[in-house]
């Protein structure tokens, strides 16, 4: 008798999830652990393990169908749990042998059926995944095979030649469901919706028209932060083995502010506004077609250099495809780092059922009047815009005025004797 396997729940608040790619079809044969679709939540995109080992039977649900926790999405066969088989039947000499001649093209395709995961760790490292050996099921590619091919010396430059980047470009396109259609020149182009897309479409749309957003900025003088980090970025990445970015140093005086200022460290609870204990920052990053927010959990607990370090190691996650949902939740405050890509104005919608969100504009020099002794003089200086959205049912304007300037304050006040450490 076949059981049903059920959509788990990933993550505390997790509701439902959204099939976007079977990694297994009907007569499939799975064990216990092994992934066998991935899912795509408003927290996260993960792959899920079977929790059985035995035969596919049916899937019970499509692709793209978003279904709530405990939803049966597919039948397995438990190894073990059907009636004992005929002499005739020789179950094990039908499955090997003959299988395997027969279906070789389908195992192909099996090989090619590579997951989001193993797709962006080979575009990371420059690999070109016809060249890996599979050890997975009917010889599908892991992300352990990926690794072992880059340790093994098989990493090609990252910048390989056009016929590597098209051939990675049509493994993407195979792997992709969602694929946009191809119309004649000159027509327009209609692109399915992702899941991940209408993850973030929905929560977008929630957060807008539940939370009433007004937006406040201040400009801060950061040229001796960037002096600071331009004297110890060399001598910190060979100490440490990754780079001192300025998000850290940003991090940090956000969440000292956040230790005086409780009241932004806040969400909404209809009949009550919960201040939250913790002090859990989210991070916004961004990949080529995804927004994933990771959280740094209890970030003032952290030095400069510990704050890096989570970035970098949850960055790293996005881009391999490796965050858990754990990874995910329980973010109390989010910090968006829109200057990493030029922008110098944002206003950045609240993360729900957080009460604000901190963009970092990019650092640019400009003319600035200074008041010296000598009287005023107009000198050239590292400013930057900090962007501050804010769930009005919550917060004020006052309370996030003196919030953002003592993140100013905290940032102008860094010079030399500053520690990361």
């Amino acid at each position: 008798m076949a059981t049903n396997m059920t959509m788990p729940q990933l993550g505390e608040s997790v509701t439902e999830g959204t099939i976007s790619k079977w990694l297994v079809a009907p007569g499939d044969k799975v064990t216990k652990y092994e992934p066998i679709a991935e899912v795509m939540t408003d927290k996260v995109s993960a792959e899920i393990p079977s929790s059985y080992t035995g035969t596919i039977q049916a899937l019970l649900v499509k692709e793209e169908d978003t279904v709530s926790v405990g939803t049966a999405i597919c039948s397995i066969e438990e190894e073990g749990s059907s009636q004992e088989a005929k002499p005739s039947e020789t179950p094990k000499q039908v499955d090997v042998e003959p299988k395997v001649e027969a279906n070789e093209e389908s195992t192909t395709d099996q090989r090619q059926r590579y997951s989001p995961a193993v797709l962006r760790l080979s575009q990371d490292y420059g690999i070109n995944l016809a060249n890996v050996t599979g050890s997975g099921k009917g010889g599908r590619i892991t992300r352990k095979d990926v690794e072992a091919y880059r340790v093994q010396g098989g990493v090609e430059k990252p910048q390989q030649s056009v016929e590597n980047e098209v051939s990675v470009e049509q493994s993407v396109t195979k792997s992709n469901d969602t694929q946009s259609v191809s119309l004649a020149s000159g027509e327009d182009e209609r692109i399915p919706v992702s899941g991940v897309r209408k993850a973030i479409a929905t929560n977008m749309v929630k957060s807008k028209t539940e939370a009433p957003h007004a937006w406040t900025m201040i400009e801060v003088d950061v040229t001796n932060l960037v002096k600071v980090r331009q004297g110890l970025k060399d001598s910190f990445k060979e100490k440490e083995g990754f780079s001192l970015t300025y998000l850290p140093f940003f991090m940090k005086a956000c969440v000292e502010a956040l230790k005086e200022f409780p009241e932004v460290n806040a969400q909404w609870a209809g009949d009550a506004i919960i201040r939250k204990k913790d002090i859990h920052l989210s991070m916004a990053v961004a990949t080529e077609d995804a927004l994933f927010v990771p959280v740094i959990k209890h970030a003032d607990e952290l030095t400069v250099k510990g704050l890096a370090k989570r970035t970098n190691d949850l960055a790293k996650k996005v881009r391999t495809g490796q965050l858990k949902s754990d990874d995910m939740t329980g973010g109390t405050f989010t910090i968006n780092n829109t200057g990493s890509f030029g922008s110098i104005l944002s206003q950045p919608i609240i993360n729900t059922p957080q009460a604000a969100i901190l963009s970092v504009e990019s650092i640019v020099k400009r003319p600035v009047v200074l008041d010296t002794e000598a009287g005023e003089v107009i000198a050239i200086r590292h400013m930057v815009n900090l962007c501050l959205s804010l769930d009005h049912r919550v917060l004020d304007g006052l309370i996030c005025g003196k919030f953002l300037q003592a993140i100013k304050t905290k940032l102008e006040a860094i010079n030399e004797t500053t520690s990361v450490y």
